[in-house]
């Protein structure tokens, strides 16, 4: 029974992942610092920015893998804490 609960939970996400991508095929999806940056344009035209990134991705693709490396990095640092833990408190004194 775990095995198909398992399962069903996967699907769900699989399915929550993926729903955007069939429900709005020619929806352009921006980043927040894309939206950020153009509300600040047209609430105040001469803004100008106090500090500029040091470095700047080549590609749109560079910028997309760099993020999803962060991404595992962070997902893989709390699936090992949360490990940690589990095996604390499972561990007898």
């Amino acid at each position: 029974m775990r095995r198909y609960k398992n399962a069903f939970l996967l699907l769900i996400v699989v399915l929550l992942m993926t729903a955007p991508l069939f429900l709005l095929p020619d929806a352009e999806f921006e980043g927040a610092d894309d939206l950020a940056g153009e509300a600040i344009s047209e609430i105040n035209p001469a803004y100008e920015p106090w500090l500029e990134p040091f470095w700047e991705p080549g590609s749109e693709e560079m910028e997309r893998l760099l993020f999803a490396v962060q991404a595992v990095l962070g997902c893989a640092f709390i699936g090992y804490y949360i490990r940690v833990k589990k095996k604390d408190v499972l561990r007898p004194e």
